[in-house]
């Protein structure tokens, strides 16, 4: 997991509790590659006890995409880090902040596709446009490779009729946007996992949740 947001929300959800601490966040990595440097392997890499690997976020970050925007081949800063990881993993997550900024096009840049999570509410559902004609950018100018895995509805609370609305006009745009079958539910229980630095699966195996 790959954490690109300031607040290092995936960091503290992840047990660690004052990211801002941290010798090492994705910001030092970022910038071994700016300066031409080849820090050793698995150089800023937190090994999470539920088997998962993190590199860590923290406030440095927000300065360092500020600087960002003088760098030569800016784009491609986050793809560059990242490549000497690809053959250990079966997967690398990268988890965005909302926004448009250079970090999300760094992203979007080092992706091989991308997953929407949106809540179903009237302004997440906006943002929706936005954020698709960002990608739609990235895969014509950057990264043709790119694709859009679908949205994935998150904290849905199917009790309101505003949400069922919601998820009902989404899943009509139909081969234009792929909105996936299974939605998270809200929950309390998923809530409570931001303060323990556990999973869900670890925090509440049984419950809906883990299963959706």
């Amino acid at each position: 997991m790959v954490d690109t947001d300031p607040q290092a929300s995936l960091t503290v959800c992840l047990g660690i509790k004052t990211p801002d601490e941290l010798p090492v966040s994705i910001a030092t990595v970022m910038q071994s590659v700016i300066d031409n440097r080849s820090p050793p392997e698995g150089y800023g890499i937190i090994c999470h006890s539920e088997g998962v690997d993190l590199l860590p976020a923290n406030i440095e970050l927000s300065g360092f995409e500020i600087g960002l925007t003088t760098v030569m081949s800016r784009e491609f800063v986050l793809r560059e880090a990242l490549e000497p990881l690809r053959e250990r993993y079966d997967h690398i997550l990268i988890d965005c902040m909302p926004s448009l900024g250079m970090m999300n096009i760094n992203a979007l840049t080092a992706a091989d596709s991308v997953i929407i999570p949106s809540q179903a509410s009237y302004l997440s559902t906006k943002g929706l446009s936005l954020l698709m004609g960002s990608i739609a950018k990235v895969k014509k100018q950057i990264n043709p490779q790119l694709k859009i895995e679908g949205v994935l509805l998150t904290m849905v609370d199917n009790r309101t009729n505003n949400a069922k609305n919601i998820i009902a006009s989404l899943r009509q745009t139909g081969d234009m946007l792929r909105v996936f079958d299974t939605e998270i539910p809200f929950s309390v229980r998923a809530a409570e996992t931001t303060s323990e630095g556990k999973s869900i699966f670890a925090h509440d195996r049984g419950g809906k949740v883990a299963a959706a």
